[in-house]
């Protein structure tokens, strides 16, 4: 492991005057070490004791759709970090099912279960090739589904601590985390467990969400959903400068806190700009800071930047967002021409989505387009204009 991070001092040195930002004592005590988090999982420790680590495959291959175990697009199953280290896995899929840190319509601890099965078409071992790009992730990538993050309900402190140490497995074991919320408070244990590893001011965030999540600690409450950027920063983990917000709009945050996230020199990027310039242009724009302040990019894609047209399904809708196209392409660009370290989708809430389930599907695919970008990246087509060698030419 290559993290700074080993004593609860360390978040001192970067926030001498933020000692609300702080967690319990417990949490910062020590760093995460191979197989933290999964302490009395009797599952994997009776069941599995005698078993030879490596993914575990519980579909058949007929069993695509609505049929068969729904992991995440029915990749193989992996339950230890010794599993990710004999598969030689590049991304595990994981889930974080919490939303105990909501301030609006709950439900987002569903959404890691919807997600994983929002997608009808998946079949492991089948192609499934990107028609935008020519790639089929799982030919170039090894992947696997990591399960869920410890949740003690009720608790904030104690599932922050498992989920920080359940992530920190994953980016210990060689493997990018690709998690699905759960509320947006997740972030900032999953975030900061990133940058445990590859050093605190050293990993850039690229944040994608209707509103700023930079909000004041509320009193008696060690976190919401309001307030994992501001964690981030005031612990050190991650500097306003090294954050990139795209797509904010509404009636949120307050003068305030504009002029605090203009003094950490977080650069963000208003729906406004986007309707003035066109979206191309600033996504360009966050393409080219991205890695301007920082070394490593973890992505983080709050569904409700989606325009609710898209994306019902979530719990503090904001009308006038992006479209579901959008996402996607800003998801698979920033994955491919940057490269990522982790990332998560979160506040997807499906007892708010429709019939159809689009707000699922469009997390799904936006998981999906991560998996594409980071294989694209892997065969050095990090180009903005690639084509799409799957399509039908149109070249006389």
């Amino acid at each position: 492991m290559t993290g700074t991070h080993d004593s609860p001092d360390h978040a001192d040195q970067h926030a001498h005057d933020h000692h609300h930002a702080r967690w319990p004592e417990g949490f910062w005590s020590q760093p995460p070490r191979l197989g933290a988090g999964l302490e009395g999982h009797e599952a994997v420790d009776d069941y599995n004791k005698d078993r030879k680590p490596g993914p575990i495959h519980v579909n058949r291959r007929y069993e695509g759709g609505y049929s068969g175990i729904q992991t995440f697009a029915k990749l193989p199953v992996c339950l230890t970090p010794e599993d990710l280290a004999a598969g030689e896995i590049d991304v595990a899929v994981c889930g974080v099912p919490w939303d105990s840190t909501t301030s609006g319509r709950s439900g987002t601890n569903h959404g890691p279960m919807v997600i994983r099965s929002a997608d009808h078409q998946a079949g492991y071992g089948r192609p499934q090739l990107s028609l935008d790009t020519g790639v089929d992730a799982f030919e170039v990538l090894n992947c696997c589904d990591y399960g869920d993050a410890p949740i003690s309900v009720g608790n904030t402190p104690v599932t922050f601590e498992g989920i920080r140490k359940f992530v920190g497995t994953i980016v210990e074991a060689g493997a990018i985390p690709l998690i699905l919320g759960g509320d947006h408070a997740i972030t900032w244990p999953c975030a900061t467990a990133v940058a445990d590893h590859w050093g605190y001011g050293k990993v850039g965030i690229v944040h994608f969400d209707a509103h700023a999540d930079t909000g004041a600690d509320a009193p008696q409450s060690l976190a919401s959903h309001a307030t994992p950027m501001r964690k981030l920063i005031e612990s050190g983990a991650v500097p306003g400068s090294n954050f990139v917000q795209v797509g904010l709009r509404g009636y949120w945050p307050d003068p305030e806190t504009l002029d605090w996230m203009k003094e950490q020199r977080m650069r963000t990027h208003f729906m406004a700009e986007i309707e003035r310039f066109g979206f191309d242009h600033v996504l360009q724009r966050a393409v080219d800071e991205a890695l301007d302040q920082a070394d490593h990019l973890y992505l983080s894609l709050d569904i409700d930047v989606a325009d609710p047209a898209y994306a019902p399904g979530t719990g503090t809708p904001e009308p006038g967002g992006l479209t579901s196209n959008e996402i996607l392409r800003a998801v698979r660009r920033l994955s491919s021409e940057v490269g990522i370290v982790g990332m998560d989708i979160v506040e997807v809430s499906p007892p708010f989505d429709d019939k159809s389930e689009i707000t699922c599907l469009l997390a799904n695919r936006a998981a999906r387009e991560a998996l594409t970008g980071t294989a694209m990246r892997r065969l050095g087509i990090t180009g903005p204009d690639h084509p799409a060698p799957a399509a039908p030419s149109t070249e006389g």
